[in-house]
């Protein structure tokens, strides 16, 4: 069975830092790309960022110069750690994998993680 576990997520201050990890078992990912995601209530969710297999990365607007993404494909993982955290990062993070190319589509991600809940407060 596949299963992606992420952890990390907490509460920050605007301005901090929180570094999120995701944990793939079960297949391994190092032919395909990996991303971050994230919701919030009421919205839909909505892309982070994503590393494919080579390591070319693409990130939102909104978070691009703030957040980096990392992948270690021998231990099966990805990390995102987000810098200069905003009040509007606040959501529910979830990891996502199985996507061949650099994509930004949650429907073409066939794996996800259950979410790890990043809270920042002023």
């Amino acid at each position: 069975q596949v299963r992606l576990v992420e952890s990390g997520g907490g509460l920050v201050q605007a301005g901090g830092s929180l570094r999120l990890s995701c944990a793939a078992f079960g297949r391994s990912f190092s032919a395909y790309a990996m991303s971050w995601f994230r919701q919030v209530p009421g919205k839909e969710r909505e892309f982070v960022a994503v590393v494919t297999w080579s390591g070319t990365t693409d990130y939102a607007d909104s978070v691009k110069d703030r957040f980096t993404i990392s992948r270690d494909s021998f231990k099966n993982t990805v990390a995102l750690q987000m810098n200069s955290l905003k009040l509007e990062d606040t959501g529910v993070y979830y990891c996502a994998a199985g996507v061949d190319g650099r994509s930004r589509l949650l429907n073409e991600y066939e794996y996800w993680g259950q979410g790890t809940q990043v809270t920042v407060s002023s």
